[in-house]
């Protein structure tokens, strides 16, 4: 079967986010003062085959701890779904 994940990796809170001050800072620039804060991070799409979801899940857990979040200073979230495609 097929899936699709949708991953978000996004620097913890506790973490200072440069790039998120930076837009922020280029938002003010253009006089959109009303925005309180900006994080940036990273959306990724997975394409898979997995014999069930969870068999989806359980390698898009893996992906994600092992190799598309550093865990010391990124959270991660992911949906999986199954599609026709």
């Amino acid at each position: 079967m097929k899936f699709i994940a949708e991953i978000n990796v996004m620097p913890q809170k506790e973490i200072l986010d440069p790039q998120g001050k930076a837009v922020k800072l280029g938002l003010h620039n253009l006089g959109i003062d009303d925005v309180s804060d900006v994080r940036i991070g990273k959306h990724i799409t997975m394409a898979l085959d997995a014999d069930s979801e969870a068999d989806a899940q359980q390698r898009v857990e893996t992906a994600c701890s092992k190799l598309l979040a550093n865990m010391i200073m990124e959270d991660y979230t992911y949906t999986v779904s199954y599609t026709h495609l």
